[in-house]
């Protein structure tokens, strides 16, 4: 009888063949959600070159390198130090010089990818922060697709990417490793994966101190999930969601001798919750004081109020109990702080869900309309983004 190649399987695999294994294999539901969310990807990529080439183009003029300011100074300094010397033992009396304010997740990764990579500390730790920022933009999109359909995810993930401090995405900084916890974390919520989101809840909670805030999304959601069915993955994503930031903390108590030792710390910046009185103090002197508020401040000013105002939407919009929790616990995090006023909007990088009434209400006006908008926020956010490296003379 003539040879005949043998019939291809209803999966695809052909008999007699081995299928694809080992480390090196990507399941086929994580290549479909990555071709599902490749628009989204490629407009988060464009919004980045844009602002990345203005940067550059700004910073040639005033003879100035971009590299440092992406990669070396301010937070992004304090972390390359933390992962080359550790974390100092004293408590000290100096303001802004206590590096144990600065969470432990990033540092380490960096330390521990550099041994296996060539090149600096500070292009690892960039490196990181850049694909941290891919994996987040894909969790934004992941969100809005699950929850509006593609359209929303995409014009979701853009609008995150397109921010006025958007450019720290691109940062040595933590807000894209955060944001990539948050946003997978969340999206596991919505699941009902709890043990994945508290897991991701935790890892968020030693990247930064506003992790705390995605403990009680997952922990709410998981410990209301319990009146419908009684649960053991509920009940140990609740346990593990808060599990990160209480050990750090913790370690930071254990490490100066004293159980108040990591708010110490924070007291030593002047990072300490005080009602918001710093806030409205800091509103008065931009708006009814000061005869020129600077640019940045003006910007920074603007987000939080904008942020405000997309939070009481989204409660207005119904949106689902977790992201309200998030947003609602980092805005207040943010507002209610009596810490360094200008950092602000960076904090409220990771708040995408407040984004999600915009990305809606884009989502079904004319192609016109939307291209009005997306254009004239990323050249807001390429204009912002230079204007706080080479103007703002302080950290972002």
């Amino acid at each position: 009888m003539p040879h005949t190649a043998p019939d291809a399987a209803p999966s695809g695999h052909i008999p007699g063949t081995r299928r694809p294994h080992g480390p090196t294999a990507v399941p086929p539901r994580v290549l479909g959600s990555l071709r599902r969310a490749a628009p989204a990807l490629g407009g988060f990529l464009a919004v980045h070159l844009c602002g990345l080439l203005f940067l550059a183009v700004w910073a040639h003029r005033r003879h100035h390198g971009v590299w440092p300011l992406l990669a070396t100074q301010w937070d992004a300094d304090w972390y390359l130090g933390i992962a080359d010397h550790g974390y100092t033992r004293e408590l000290g009396t100096a303001y802004d010089a206590n590096n144990l304010a600065f969470f432990p997740l990033y540092p380490v990764l960096v330390r521990a990818v550099a041994v296996l990579t060539p090149g600096s500390r500070a292009s690892t730790g960039l490196g990181l922060a850049v694909l941290a920022s891919f994996v987040a933009a894909w969790g934004v999109f992941a969100v809005g697709d699950r929850l509006h359909g593609r359209r929303v995810g995409v014009l979701l993930t853009v609008l995150w990417a397109a921010l006025p401090v958007g450019l720290v995405q691109w940062m040595g900084y933590t807000e894209s490793l955060f944001t990539a916890f948050a946003a997978w974390t969340l999206y596991a919520v919505l699941g009902g994966r709890w043990v994945w989101a508290g897991a991701g809840a935790c890892l968020a909670g030693l990247t930064r101190p506003t992790g705390i805030a995605l403990a009680a999304a997952v922990a709410v959601a998981a410990l209301l999930s319990l009146r419908r069915r009684l649960s053991w993955q509920a009940l140990a994503g609740a346990a593990l969601a808060p599990l990160g930031w209480c050990a750090y903390v913790g370690w930071v108590g254990l490490r100066l001798g004293r159980w108040d030792g990591y708010f110490a710390v924070q007291r030593l910046w002047h990072n300490e919750l005080d009602s918001g009185r710093e806030t409205l103090r800091r509103l008065r002197e931009l708006f009814g004081q000061e005869p020129r508020p600077q640019l940045f401040l003006i910007m920074v000013t603007l987000t939080m109020l904008a942020s405000a105002v997309l939070f009481a939407v989204s409660v207005w919009d119904r949106q689902r109990l977790p992201l309200l929790v998030f947003t609602g616990a980092l805005l207040a995090i943010v507002v209610l702080s009596g810490g360094v006023y200008f950092p602000r909007a960076r904090f409220l990088l990771p708040g995408f869900p407040l984004l999600l009434p915009v990305a809606r209400h884009l989502a079904h006006t004319s192609r016109r309309h939307r291209a009005f908008v997306l254009a004239a926020a990323v050249a807001g956010s390429a204009y912002c983004g230079a204007y706080m490296l080479l103007v703002w003379p302080s950290a972002p």
